[in-house]
């Protein structure tokens, strides 16, 4: 069945989980016991009716405060499509946690408070689906009960974020009025809003195209060398990993890198037995022709399409950390698909502007939360395409030699 990675974005009570539970709620997509459980604990609260954030909101201190602090996900399917969807945090405290959910969505859902339109927070995670390059976005405008399900409310925010959408480079935004509340035009179009003339958010879900194949040639990071040195597999030599972009197949004329020897692929081998091709997302073991040199963090690419091999590049960063500062001349461990090197920031470029989105802030250091531009400079060349070309090769992190904490999440721009 077709795939949909969601990820969920929105500042503190826009009302997130609340959407998440009526989507699951009114699809049938929650079993019996976990209803009954969510009834209980929402009558002993004084709820008249299911509290259906509770469905998300699955840490006892999220419960407590009634806010979102950790990435919940949740997986549920109807007829046409199956869905993975990441209720990430909208506390600015907790942007890092959006990254980690949205690194792999295909389409994000941005929620805005009818009463408040679009705040800070909004224009941060649009920011943030721009950098990561979420090909699709729904602007859930929630609460219009709450602004009478009024026309000239939803136009103004619409026509607001449309704006936001045109500088960021957004390439598709949907918006759509709700009420995650009562299920106004979550599931079914509702009544109360005769002069939307668009999809319910689910059918919307179900008919969005899922995101395209990375346009750049196979790449294939080499995580493990497989010699068994049996007597039935005396020669056997094999490279397991996971095929990042492309389409590998048996005859291809490949380059392994970073050394840049060329050779053929002989063979395709997975648990089920050989195959003739791998496609984006197998996981699989490459037989190469010749006898040639390849380790743990090498990759094997397209000779007709190969990637960069560099030693320095620029990139964006979101920084993660709330105990170490990102700083010129900082030193850290690079993470990039399977190869990990020693790295130092040659140059803090600049601090992205969340009201002004430009990059034109100068900066000393990255904080908590703040998006940026540097220069990196690595102790071994790296395999690499720019993250709008292949977000399986275009992404990094960054890692706190000391601690070993994953410290910043980056997109190689350049």
């Amino acid at each position: 069945m077709d795939l949909l990675r969601i990820a969920t974005a929105g500042s503190v009570d826009d009302g997130k989980s609340t959407l998440i539970g009526r989507l699951l709620y009114d699809s049938k997509a929650i079993l019996a016991d976990t209803l009954d459980a969510i009834n209980r604990t929402s009558k002993s609260r004084g709820f008249e009716g299911p509290d259906l954030a509770l469905l998300t909101d699955g840490l006892r201190a999220e419960r407590e405060q009634g806010i979102t602090i950790d990435v919940a996900y949740r997986y549920f399917a109807t007829p046409e499509r199956a869905f993975i969807l990441a209720d990430t945090p909208g506390h600015v405290q907790y942007t890092r946690n959006m990254v980690t959910g949205a690194s792999t969505a295909e389409l994000a859902i941005v929620l805005v408070d009818a009463r408040n339109g679009i705040v800070e927070q909004s224009r941060r995670h649009a920011a943030i689906a721009a950098l990561l390059r979420v090909p699709h976005v729904v602007v859930a405008i929630n609460k219009m009960d709450l602004v009478g399900f009024d026309k000239a409310v939803y136009d103004a925010i619409k026509t607001e974020f449309t704006a936001l959408a045109a500088e960021l480079g957004l390439p598709d935004v949907v918006t759509i009025p709700v009420s995650a509340l009562n299920g106004d035009n979550v599931v079914e179009l509702s009544e109360n809003t005769p002069w939307y003339e668009g999809l319910p958010l689910l059918r919307h879900l179900e008919s969005v195209p899922t995101a395209s194949a990375p346009a750049v040639g196979a790449r294939f990071p080499v995580q493990y060398v497989i010699r068994p040195q049996t007597t039935e597999h005396p020669d056997y030599r094999g490279y397991a990993g996971k095929l990042e972009a492309g389409t590998l197949r048996v005859g291809d004329d490949v380059v392994v890198l970073p050394s840049g020897l060329t050779t053929t692929v002989s063979g395709i081998d997975t648990f089920d037995g050989p195959r003739d091709a791998a496609v984006l997302g197998d996981s699989v073991t490459v037989l190469l022709a010749d006898d040639v040199d390849v380790s743990r963090g090498d990759m094997i690419a397209s000779a007709a399409q190969q990637p960069l091999v560099v030693k320095e590049f620029t990139a964006n960063v979101c920084w993660l950390s709330d105990d170490l500062a990102l700083r010129a001349g900082a030193r850290f461990l690079l993470k990039h698909t399977t190869r990990s090197t020693k790295a130092i920031v040659s140059e803090l470029i600049s601090r992205l502007d969340v009201e002004t989105l430009s990059h034109g802030e100068e900066a000393t250091e990255l904080g908590l939360n703040d998006l940026g531009r540097v220069r990196l400079k690595v102790a071994q060349p790296l395999a690499v395409d720019t993250y709008r070309d292949s977000r399986g090769t275009g992404a990094f992190i960054l890692i706190d030699e000391l601690t070993g904490a994953t410290v910043g999440a980056g997109m190689v721009d350049g």
